[in-house]
């Protein structure tokens, strides 16, 4: 089936300062993704610099996952450009596996292996895809483990771990692969809401350590707290950017005041 041409948006996007493709650790330039005749991504321009922390938001359905997802080809876009530290990122993930190690990628789910323990977790992509020695890389998950505050869990199985904590390991096993670029998927939406702030402290932490972070995201207090720019979507497109103190105080879009009214409340 043919696909639509994409749409111009209704409310161009702010601008951003214009980098090169060498200056910025992500640049999207007219991405366009689309699943069938439903276009998920329209026309989105992106620029994140070293140390940026950026939370995407907006109501369910806008692309904010797809945005993320198109980053590490788990999804691939049709149209547009991706560039990663510079370079830029091919379709054949094989090819791209340099580039996309360097992307630790936290997800909704935990997708923890339920056979192996919380070090075995932690230590199987550091051995197999990086070649560390298994000790150096115990030694490495070790550190991470206790940065996420669940060291003493290291021996568990994931069934034997509350939901805040596998995520926390889902955390420590991304950090285990030394990456340049967090991406978090919505890390706190399949979490019983005492179990939310467990993880959101962990990630403030990492926060405040100038990690370069995309976080998609329904909580607004990280946002507030942790966030050097909030991105606001909808309908697949970017429709507002800006410092939290300005997007939260006088966000400009009308879709913008909507959709903080209904999640301020």
């Amino acid at each position: 089936m043919a696909q639509k041409k994409p749409r111009k948006s209704a409310k161009p996007q702010k601008p951003q300062k214009r980098q090169s493709p060498q200056e910025a650790v992500i640049v999207m330039r007219g991405v366009n993704k689309f699943f069938g005749d439903f276009q998920a991504l329209r026309n989105i321009e992106l620029q994140v610099a070293k140390g940026e922390r950026i939370v995407i938001c907006g109501p369910s359905g806008s692309g904010k996952s797809t945005l993320i997802r198109c980053l590490n080809l788990l999804e691939q876009a049709q149209q547009g450009e991706i560039y990663l530290f510079g370079k830029k990122l091919g379709q054949d993930p094989l090819k791209a596996r340099p580039l996309l190690a360097q992307l630790g990628m936290v997800f909704q789910q935990f997708n923890l292996f339920p056979h192996l323990t919380v070090m075995e977790n932690c230590t199987l992509a550091p051995i197999w895809v990086q070649a560390v020695p298994q000790a150096e890389a115990e030694a490495r998950a070790d550190q991470f483990l206790q940065r996420v505050r669940i060291r003493d869990q290291a021996a568990k199985y994931p069934s034997q771990l509350s939901g805040g904590q596998q995520q926390r390991v889902a955390i420590a096993r991304a950090l285990c692969m030394q990456p340049q670029v967090l991406l978090f998927d919505e890390p706190t939406s399949s979490l019983d809401p005492e179990m939310v702030n467990e993880v959101l402290d962990v990630m403030l932490d990492l926060a405040k350590e100038g990690r370069t972070m995309l976080c998609v995201t329904h909580e607004m207090g990280f946002a507030r707290q942790a966030a050097n720019r909030v991105v606001f979507m909808d309908e697949g497109e970017i429709v507002e950017e800006a410092a939290p103190n300005v997007f939260f105080r006088a966000p400009k879009s009308p879709r913008s005041k909507a959709f903080l009214d209904k999640v301020l409340r």
